[in-house]
């Protein structure tokens, strides 16, 4: 694949091949002491003749702070245009997208690093056994844990922002074991983080996938020379390449540099298109 710097302009022409983008409503609880319940909801991107009879990928794709699940597909919606023309050009396959929230209750959630972390508990008890009992994914409706493991193959996760963090740390860290490919979007620590805390935790997480027959199908970091989240999530990966040989640059392992590209939409955009030309394949 050749990576691009500004999105080719067909691919935000209005699309004859439209999918369809739905709420999904869910249970889920606060985890914390007194573990409260709570109702969520997200987005669902399903492609253009989308068939439950058929088996589909997915992606569970998060947003940055201080917003919600509306982001990627209500507030920018040049982003459902760009998936379809993706998916009609037959640039990407089609495949389920989900964009949830990290949130759960305002007072609860000023801890952005706790927040990022945290969210494991939902994503892995609650959210992916929902949507993926739902809808057709390679589950095929059966969300046991032994069941959503066996299908890692087919489950992605990316997020741009306190996302990417959280793709890191709910998804890589403490559910490795859901996940092959990962889309970290400007940033891993956050401005207050342990880059050797970071470094280690990859570290260790990926040799021990590794022990346990859980291989990563890919890590499609991204980010802008002229981002404020660059300079973090480049010293991370620096680190962590010689320390690791789970990672294999361009075997199983990028990292997509935006020159001039910042903490923005436009950027985030690009670093999904070139994501989905890599997840699943």
């Amino acid at each position: 694949m050749e990576y691009v710097y500004e999105m080719p302009a067909e691919m935000l022409k209005e699309a004859g091949k439209a999918g369809n983008v739905e709420r999904f409503e869910y249970d889920t609880f606060t985890y914390e002491e007194d573990n409260q319940p709570l109702h969520k909801g997200a987005w669902v991107y399903l492609p253009y003749e989308y068939d439950s009879e058929k088996k589909y990928d997915i992606l569970y794709l998060l947003h940055g702070g201080g917003v919600n699940e509306d982001w990627w597909f209500k507030t920018f919606p040049d982003t459902v245009t760009i998936l379809d023309n993706m998916i009609a050009d037959g640039i990407c396959d089609p495949c389920i997208i989900v964009t949830p929230t990290y949130y759960r209750m305002p007072e609860i959630d000023q801890n952005a690093e706790y927040v990022t972390e945290h969210f494991y508990l939902e994503l892995r008890n609650d959210l992916i056994p929902a949507v993926e009992r739902h809808y057709s994914t390679y589950a095929l409706g059966d969300v046991s844990a032994e069941n959503l493991i066996a299908t890692r193959d087919h489950r992605a996760i990316a997020g741009l922002s306190l996302g990417s963090m959280t793709t890191y740390r709910a998804g890589l860290y403490n559910n490795y074991d859901l996940f092959a490919w990962y889309g970290p979007f400007s940033g891993c620590s956050g401005p207050k983080g342990d880059h050797e805390v970071e470094v280690k935790r990859i570290c260790e997480t990926l040799a021990d996938g590794e022990k346990k027959g859980l291989p990563l199908k890919f890590m499609f970091c991204c980010n802008g020379d002229a981002d404020i989240a660059y300079a973090e999530q480049k010293d991370i990966m620096e680190k962590v390449l010689p320390q690791c040989p789970q990672i294999k640059p361009g075997t199983n392992y990028d990292f997509y540099l935006i020159p001039g590209g910042v903490h923005d939409m436009k950027a985030w955009q690009l670093d999904l298109y070139h994501a989905l030309q890599i997840f699943f394949k």
